[in-house]
């Protein structure tokens, strides 16, 4: 080969790559070492993939396929009354724990060391482990020898309720442990939100005469709204997926009167010894939760900064 042709090979391969160096990283081809180090991060990753994820939700509709497993479920009586308490559960608990997070932050914006401390022994409930929290709670809540009720006796000489022993109270009483264990975290997200309001709005919306309550619905509210619709979806999707505050508070009893669809299909799965009745309880919940995370996704995928 003379002397042009290596200078044209040189020429060629130094284009090459100049181009391959001006390409973003992510489009460009894999070469040598570069394919075995990928697949030395890939293969531990997506193993665990299968083995964690995929493989789990696969025979979780494999076992839930079965039309006579819905027939059944859907004659039960338990499960009407599991769907309906599923229902008072996610309007309930979602919206008063998300309202009053958002009302509380409010409060949390002052600039007042007093306030800071308060805001980290507010958050305190969120931060213990929730079994612990949840069994402490259903102690509390004994009808004999319970701290509710010595206290009712002791300060107002009353016999407090059985607060386990009723439908309703048992359930009131699951909601407002949820509302209590998940209001702080929430109401820390509403707080950065918040924060992140320029302050120059408030500034002139006061020149203007816009202060309390108009502050909140003319400025706050408006520039939180996504936020706020965003933290709805998500925490009713795991509010839907909840099983520890139900199981652990009232156990679904009394009579299996407070189940949820959660705490349902795990009694249906291994205390009856029926998974594939078990599976359909838990899924018999798609119907609801597909369409939350379509709206979720497309709202994350289409909202704008507006500060």
């Amino acid at each position: 080969m003379d002397g042009d042709s290596f200078r044209t090979a040189g020429t060629i391969g130094s284009t090459r790559l100049a181009a391959r160096a001006g390409t973003p990283f992510w489009r460009r081809g894999l070469h040598g070492s570069d394919t075995a180090w990928a697949l030395a991060f890939l293969v531990p990753y997506a193993a665990i993939f299968a083995l964690f994820v995929v493989y789990p939700v696969g025979y979780g509709l494999w076992l839930g396929h079965r039309p006579s497993s819905y027939e059944a479920l859907f004659a039960d009586p338990i499960y009407l009354r599991t769907l309906t308490n599923t229902l008072i559960y996610l309007a309930i608990g979602v919206n008063l724990h998300l309202f009053g997070a958002l009302l509380l932050s409010g409060f949390f914006t002052r600039r007042n060391w007093r306030v800071r401390s308060l805001l980290v022994v507010f958050i305190l409930p969120w931060a213990v482990p929730a079994i612990p929290t949840f069994i402490a709670i259903h102690w509390m809540l004994n009808g004999e020898w319970g701290l509710f009720n010595n206290l009712l006796y002791d300060l107002f000489n009353i016999d407090g309720p059985s607060w386990l022993n009723s439908r309703w109270l048992a359930l009131g009483s699951v909601i407002v442990a949820y509302i209590w264990k998940w209001m702080p975290f929430w109401t820390v997200i509403f707080l950065a939100g918040r924060m992140a309001i320029p302050q120059e709005l408030y500034e002139s919306a006061a020149v203007d005469g816009a202060v309390g309550v108009k502050r909140f619905t003319l400025i706050t509210f408006p520039l939180l709204a996504n936020l706020y619709l965003i933290c709805t979806l998500l925490s009713t999707i795991w509010t839907l997926g909840d099983f520890n505050t139900v199981y652990f508070v009232s156990g679904g009893g009394p009579s299996l009167s407070t189940h949820v669809l959660a705490t349902l299909g795990i009694r249906d799965a291994f205390e009856i010894d029926n998974p594939y009745l078990g599976m359909a309880a838990v899924m018999s919940a798609l119907p609801l939760l597909v369409p939350l995370v379509i709206i979720l996704m497309r709202k994350l995928a289409t909202t704008r900064v507006q500060l």
